[in-house]
C-alpha cells in the first residue's frame, strides 16, 4: 500500500478530518489528528446536520458507523415550516404525520447535531489519535518531511499533511495562492439554552424542528438541538466591511435589541426572544467563496478537503462535501491503481475540485434568491419537489 511506513498528519478535527482519520485506520493506515480545541468539550458546536444518501450517509456506511448512527440521529428534526415575519405559518412539514425513517430513500435527510456526530467519530478511532491543544503554526518541508510547529511549542513531523481546518484553513496557502472572495452576506449565529423556557413561542413554532423565513430581503433560519437549546441565523446582504463600520458592539445586548428592532421593524416578537435570550456574544461570520476557476497542481504528499478546499456560503451540502471528499481521498490514497502518492492525490483532487466549483455555483444562487422578495414561494416550491 502507497501508505505503508508513512505518517499522516490531519490538520483539524472537524467531520471532514476526523471521517478522514476513521477511513484510513480502517484500511490500517499511520494517522494523528491535530486540533486546535483544548479537548472535545471547550467548544459548543454548531447546528443540527442533514446527511445526504449520495454524500453524508454513504460516508457512514462506509466507515462502518451506520448502526450508531440510526441510535443517535433526531428523527422528526429534518421536518421545517416556512413563516412570515409574524411567526404565522405558511408551509408546514409537520401536518404529513407519516415519518420518513428509510435509509434506503434517496431523499431522506436524517438529522444529527454536529456535537453528536462529533462524538461518534471521535469514539471510532484508536486512542490518541486526536492530539488536542495543537493550533497549526507553520510547517516546513526537511528531507520528504513535513515539520509541523504548533502555537503552544510543541513539533511533530508527517510523510503527508492534510488541511481539514474549515474556512480560514492556514494549510490551503500552502496548496495555492488563489484568494476566496466576499460573496455578498455576513451571517449572524446566535445559541438560546434551554429555550422551552427562555423562548417559549420559538420553541413551539419549532416543534422539534426547523423554521425558515425569507421576508422583505432578509433571512433568518432556527433549528432546534437535542440539547434543548436553539440554534438561529440571520443573514444579511452588506458590504464587506459592515460590521466593521456598522458602530454595533454585537455582544452588548442593548445595541443587538436596538440594531434588530430597527432592522426588523414590524416584525412580530416571536423573533425579538432570540435576541433577548440569546448568549453572547453572537458569531459573526462574512462569507466567502472560492474561485469558480480555481485548480492547483497536485503536490506529492499535501492536499485539502472540506471547506479548505472549497469554502462557499452555507448550501446544506458543506458537511456532506466534506465526508465525501474524505471517502474519495482515502480510497485513493489505499488503492493499487496509483504509481505514486502524486498519483493519488491528483486523482482524488481533479473531480472534488469540480465537485466543490459546481455546488459553489448553486451555493452562490441560492445566496441571491434567498434574499428575495419571493424567496418564501421559492422555497416552498423547492420543498415540494422534493415529496
Amino acid at each position: 500500500m502507497l501508505l505503508d511506513n508513512k505518517q499522516i498528519a490531519i490538520i483539524g478535527g472537524g467531520p471532514g478530518g476526523l471521517t478522514l482519520a476513521r477511513l484510513l485506520q480502517l484500511k490500517g493506515a499511520n494517522v494523528k489528528v491535530y486540533e486546535r480545541d483544548v479537548n472535545a468539550g471547550v467548544r459548543v458546536q454548531g447546528a443540527t446536520l442533514d446527511l445526504h444518501f449520495e454524500s453524508g450517509l454513504k460516508v457512514i456506511e462506509a466507515a462502518g458507523l451506520m448502526d450508531v448512527f440510526k441510535e443517535t440521529y433526531r428523527p422528526g428534526a429534518d421536518k421545517g415550516r416556512v413563516v412570515d415575519s409574524h411567526g404565522n405559518i405558511i408551509y408546514d412539514e409537520h401536518t404529513d404525520e407519516l415519518s420518513n425513517d428509510d435509509f434506503d430513500d434517496v431523499n431522506f435527510r436524517p438529522e444529527i447535531d454536529r456535537g453528536p456526530l462529533r462524538d461518534i467519530l471521535l469514539n471510532s478511532l484508536d486512542p490518541n489519535t486526536v492530539v488536542w491543544d495543537s493550533q497549526f503554526k507553520s510547517m516546513s518541508l526537511v528531507n520528504n518531511l513535513w515539520q509541523l510547529e504548533f502555537k503552544n511549542g510543541a513539533t511533530a513531523t508527517a510523510d503527508i499533511v492534510i488541511g481539514a481546518d474549515g474556512a480560514n484553513s492556514k494549510i490551503r496557502p500552502f496548496v495555492t495562492p488563489l484568494q476566496p472572495f466576499y460573496a455578498g452576506t455576513v451571517i449572524l449565529q446566535g445559541n438560546i439554552p434551554n429555550s422551552e423556557i427562555t423562548a417559549p413561542n420559538m420553541h413551539q413554532l419549532l416543534k422539534g424542528g426547523k423554521v425558515y423565513t425569507h421576508t422583505n430581503g432578509k433571512f433568518l433560519h432556527v433549528s432546534a438541538k437535542g440539547d434543548g437549546s436553539i440554534d438561529f441565523y440571520i443573514s444579511s446582504q452588506v458590504n464587506e466591511n459592515w460590521l466593521q463600520n456598522s458602530g454595533i458592539d454585537f455582544s452588548d445586548r442593548e445595541q443587538l435589541l436596538s440594531w434588530f428592532k430597527n432592522e426588523f421593524l414590524g416584525w412580530g416578537n416571536v423573533w425579538l426572544e432570540l435576541i433577548e435570550n440569546t448568549d453572547l456574544p453572537l458569531l459573526l461570520r462574512p462569507q466567502y467563496c472560492m474561485p469558480l476557476d480555481q485548480t492547483w497542481d497536485a503536490q506529492p504528499n499535501l492536499t485539502l478537503l472540506g471547506d479548505a478546499a472549497h469554502i462557499m456560503p452555507p448550501s446544506g451540502e458543506g458537511v456532506n462535501l466534506a465526508m465525501l471528499d474524505a471517502l474519495e481521498l482515502s480510497e485513493c490514497l489505499t488503492s493499487a491503481e496509483y504509481k505514486d502518492i502524486q498519483a493519488a492525490i491528483s486523482a482524488y483532487e481533479k473531480p472534488m475540485q469540480a465537485r466543490g466549483i459546481e455546488e459553489a455555483k448553486t451555493s452562490l444562487d441560492g445566496v441571491e434568491w434567498m434574499h428575495t422578495e419571493a424567496a418564501n414561494e421559492k422555497l416552498i416550491q423547492l420543498f415540494n419537489q422534493t415529496e
